[in-house]
């Protein structure tokens, strides 16, 4: 009986916190992206979950490519099917690693300075000031997140597309013995538009996880510094299993016959 009130109250505990997110996420898209929009926190957002992640981004593209360029090449070559090359990195980028992994990156990144940065507002009464100063913290701290993640992640996934292919593509000239011009018609032949967007659209559904996760637990964080460290760890953790879990469904979605 011990065990089953255990599981019961964790069950209970589950359910509590999924209704207690989707409830922050219906006030932040019916309070947080109807006027009053504050432009110009948009932009600045943008420019620190955009701009900023993209080096780490672009590292990250560049060199998985050219690892599953490697990975492809040792593989097919025992079916002498090295043409392949080019075609599966190309499709491998656009429908899964490229989202993917700039989703996990950037949740890393810019999930953990959002929580930490609401956190520390809510720690410090911040929040609350704005409250008595009749600014809705909706529409002046989580809507401007969500707007600006929703837009630059595809921006970032898009950018990222291109250099992760661009890494399969020095590798595979420079290491692996392929003709540059052959490489990039097999490329350009193979992918189609549906790959790319399919992996855009999923860009934009991982930037909103992912500034959800970071304003929700930012936004109630308590307990002071050390509140404010757990909801750092939280909004990452809680962001990457969700941008996986997505991945999985829209994946189901998206190319199912």
């Amino acid at each position: 009986m011990n065990l089953l009130a255990h599981i019961g109250r964790a069950a209970l505990a589950l359910f509590e916190e999924v209704g207690r997110i989707a409830l922050f996420i219906k006030d932040s898209l019916v309070q947080g992206l109807t006027p009053t929009i504050f432009f110009r926190q948009i932009l600045e957002q943008i420019l620190k979950i955009g701009y900023f992640s993209l080096p780490v981004v672009g590292l990250t593209a560049f060199f998985t490519g050219g690892a599953l360029a490697l990975q492809i090449y040792l593989g097919s070559s025992r079916f002498n099917a090295e043409s392949l090359v080019a075609s599966i990195v190309a499709l491998g980028i656009t429908r899964e690693l490229g989202p993917v992994l700039a989703g996990l990156m950037v949740a890393g990144r810019v999930g953990a300075s959002i929580a930490a940065e609401l956190g520390t507002m809510r720690v410090t009464e911040q929040i609350d000031a704005l409250v008595t100063l009749a600014t809705n913290p909706f529409k002046y701290l989580v809507g401007p997140r969500l707007v600006a993640a929703v837009v630059t992640l595809p921006i970032l996934v898009g950018i990222g597309d291109t250099i992760g292919i661009m890494g399969g593509y020095i590798v595979g000239t420079r290491s692996l013995g392929f003709n540059g011009y052959a490489y990039i018609k097999n490329t350009a032949d193979f992918l189609e538009v549906g790959d790319v967007t399919s992996g855009l659209i999923k860009a934009a559904v991982f930037g909103f996880i992912i500034a959800a996760m970071g304003c929700y637990h930012g936004f109630n964080s308590k307990g002071g510094a050390a509140g404010v460290g757990r909801a750092t760890t939280n909004a990452v953790v809680s962001a990457a299993i969700l941008i996986l879990a997505s991945n999985f469904a829209l994946t189901s979605l998206l190319f199912s016959e």
